[in-house]
Order: structure tokens, then C-alpha cells, then sequence
């Protein structure tokens, strides 16, 4: 297994990271959801589909005094996760669960949380073709959970007024948006993602509210590339904190 694994850093080596060589692997999509939300001293919170921990990680580096729980159907994933908690010594802050998010409940994080986050599968089970690495398959297709599954488990678990964070891709933009409102949390605020200036946004980053009244505000676009390839401003100090 050791052999499988590589170590990656961020933020000039204060926060290590394990990853599966040929499995999941975090992608620039976690950094920028990560960023997207601004937790509160005190915060709990939970990510749904947590992989190697990456969203939990980020957040509780840059906001110690948080409670995050993250959840992780794959065992081997949910174990890497706990190893990367411990190896930040970051278990004050972080639990990760290896639970099925449809069977979680609100005994299983103390109550209800402020804040939900989660990078679901973008594909539906049927689209495209399935990757024959099963960690990669899980995360990128609703395999083991569909976007609706995600959204409704956000629902169970958060306060209400509490909030939802996700990405996704823009081409599904009414699918999330639609599924949303259908499990009671209002869009309130959207960004699209462009990886350069004058293409089409490839991504969105999506906040609702458990409960909230209609009225959604579209954010200025969050550009990924300079034309030059080199990350823009905002994106850097993603990486910079």
C-alpha cells in the first residue's frame, strides 16, 4: 500500500497531504471550493464525499476553531483521510466517518451542522465512460450516491438557515439548482469558473440556504489561467494562505 501512495504539500510544506498514485486524487476543484467558503469561529461542519480529506484539511488550516466531520463511503479512502488528519495533527479539529452519507445521522455528528460542503460525482452513473479505477469511478459518477442523495443528506443534516456549498459543472447547472429548491435549499449565490478570460465557464460554486426565501446574486467569475497559463491573482492566494 505505502508504495501507492504518494505525499503532497501545500502552502510551503505546512499542510501534507497522502494520495492514492493511481486512485482518487484531489484537484484544483477542492482548492476552489475550499475557498468559497468562510466558515465562523465555532462552526460545525460537514463534507459529504470527503475522499482523502482534502476540503476538511484546507478549511481547518485556515480556521482552526472549527468542528468538521467528513464523510467517505470507500474504506481505503476514508482511512488515508483519517491518516491525514492525524498527520496534521488536526484530530481536535477533523473526524472522518466511513458511513454511507444516505444512512448518516444527526446522532453520528452531535446534531445538526451550520455548514454543508460537498465536490460531488458530476456524471450520472450511465454518462461517458466509466473509469476502471473504482475510486476514480466513484467520485467522478453517481455510483454509490446521485446529486440528489447529496443534497438531501445537506438538508438532514444543517440547522435551519443553514448553508450549502458545492461545484459543479456549469453544463449541469439547472440539474443542481433545480434539486436544490426540490430538497429545500434555496440558491442564494452563484460564481461561474472560467480557466481563461473568454472561454466558457466550465465549472460553478454554488451556496443555498436550508429554508431560504427566493432571490439568487451571481457573483463576478472566478478565472482559473492568465492568458499567459499562469494562475491569476485570486487563484494564487488560494494556494498562498
Amino acid at each position: 500500500m505505502a508504495d501507492d501512495i504518494t505525499t503532497d504539500s501545500l502552502y510551503n510544506g505546512r499542510l501534507l497531504i497522502k494520495q492514492y498514485k493511481t486512485g482518487y486524487r484531489f484537484s484544483i476543484d477542492s482548492v476552489l471550493l475550499a475557498g468559497f467558503v468562510h466558515p465562523c469561529k465555532g462552526h460545525k461542519i460537514v463534507d459529504l464525499g470527503t475522499g482523502c480529506g482534502i476540503i476538511p484539511l484546507l478549511l481547518a488550516f485556515r480556521c482552526p476553531e472549527l468542528k468538521i466531520y467528513g464523510i467517505e463511503i470507500q474504506e481505503q479512502l476514508s482511512k488515508l483521510a483519517d491518516l491525514n488528519v492525524k498527520q496534521n495533527n488536526m484530530s481536535g479539529q477533523i473526524s472522518i466517518l466511513s458511513v454511507d452519507m444516505k444512512a448518516l445521522k444527526l446522532d453520528m455528528i452531535s446534531g445538526h451542522a451550520d455548514l454543508v460542503v460537498s465536490n460531488p460525482p458530476y456524471h450520472k452513473a450511465a454518462s461517458g465512460r466509466i473509469n476502471p479505477n473504482k475510486q476514480r469511478a466513484v467520485a467522478r459518477h453517481e455510483i454509490k450516491a446521485s446529486l440528489k442523495d447529496v443534497i438531501e443528506t445537506a438538508n438532514r443534516m444543517l440547522n435551519i438557515s443553514g448553508k450549502f456549498f458545492a461545484i459543479y459543472p456549469a453544463e449541469r447547472m439547472v440539474d443542481i439548482l433545480t434539486t436544490m429548491r426540490m430538497c429545500d435549499i434555496e440558491p442564494k449565490y452563484i460564481r461561474m469558473v472560467h480557466s481563461k478570460c473568454r472561454e466558457e465557464a466550465t465549472l460553478m460554486l454554488v451556496q443555498g440556504i436550508k429554508g431560504g426565501h427566493p432571490g439568487t446574486k451571481t457573483g463576478p467569475p472566478l478565472i482559473i489561467y492568465q492568458n499567459n497559463g499562469l494562475y491569476t491573482d485570486e487563484i494564487n492566494e488560494l494556494y498562498n494562505v
